[in-house]
C-alpha cells in the first residue's frame, strides 16, 4: 500500500480500552456510594443503554454549552443503566454518584493503552506521516490523551460533540481531514468498529482499516 499522507485512528477501542470492563468501573464506584450490584450485570445494562442512545451531537448548543450536554447525555445513559439493574432506588444521592463517575472517565485511572499502539505511534512520526484522531467521544478525550501521554503524538482531534456530526458519517472524516490540508484518498482511517470506522471512512473515501479489537463489532 502506497504511504498515505494521513493516518486518522479512532480512540476508544483501538487507542486505549477500559480496564476490565465498564461495569466493572461502575461497579466499583457504586460501592463507594453503598451500592452493590454485579458489573456482569451492569456492564449488560450498559450495553443496551448506549445502543439506544441517540448520537452524541448536538446541532443546536452553543459551543460553551457543549460540555454540559456532554455530561447530560453520559447521566442520562448511566442513569438508565442502573434503573434498568434494578437498583436506582439505592441511591442516596445518584447526582453526586454520576459526577465522580464521569470525572474519573476523563483520567487515566479507567484505561489502558492497548500493546501495538506507542510502537505504531512512533514509526509513523519517524515516517513523517501526520496523525489525527476521529471519534465519537466527547471532550474528555484531550485530558485522557494528555494522562495518558498521547496527546503529543497527534496533530488534530475531532470529536462528534464539537463536530456535531458522528463517525460513519463521511462529513466527520472530511472535517478531520481538512485540519490537514489532505485529500481523502492521501488517508487512512483505523478503527474497531466495522461499522463506524471501516465502513465509514471508504464511505468518505479514505482507505478504512478494520483493527480487531476484542469486544470489536
Amino acid at each position: 500500500m502506497e504511504r498515505p499522507q494521513v493516518i486518522l485512528v479512532d480512540a476508544v477501542g483501538t487507542l486505549f480500552g477500559v480496564k476490565g470492563s465498564v461495569g466493572e468501573v461502575y461497579s466499583q464506584i457504586a460501592q463507594e456510594f453503598d451500592v452493590q450490584v454485579a458489573p456482569e450485570v451492569l456492564n449488560n445494562k450498559f450495553l443496551e443503554s448506549f445502543k439506544a442512545a441517540p448520537a452524541p451531537i448536538f446541532p443546536d448548543a452553543e459551543l460553551h454549552d457543549i460540555p454540559q450536554r456532554e455530561f447530560d447525555w453520559w447521566r442520562k445513559i448511566a442513569f438508565n443503566t442502573f434503573k434498568s439493574a434494578g437498583v436506582l432506588p439505592q441511591f442516596s444521592d445518584f447526582s453526586s454518584f454520576f459526577s465522580e463517575l464521569y470525572i474519573h472517565f476523563g483520567t487515566a485511572e479507567p484505561w489502558f493503552i492497548y500493546p501495538d499502539v506507542l510502537s505504531s505511534l512512533k514509526e509513523w512520526r519517524q515516517n513523517d506521516i501526520q496523525l489525527g484522531i476521529v471519534s465519537n467521544f466527547d471532550s474528555r478525550i484531550f485530558s485522557v490523551l494528555e494522562s495518558l501521554e498521547l496527546s503529543g503524538y497527534f496533530r488534530s482531534v475531532t470529536i462528534s460533540t464539537q463536530a456535531r456530526v458522528a463517525k460513519p458519517d463521511p462529513q466527520i472524516f472530511a472535517i478531520a481531514l481538512e485540519k490537514h490540508d489532505c485529500l481523502p484518498s492521501a488517508a487512512w482511517h483505523i478503527g474497531d468498529s466495522i461499522f463506524e470506522d471501516y465502513q465509514g471512512a471508504k464511505a468518505a473515501g479514505l482507505r478504512g482499516i478494520w483493527i480487531n479489537r476484542p469486544g470489536n463489532s
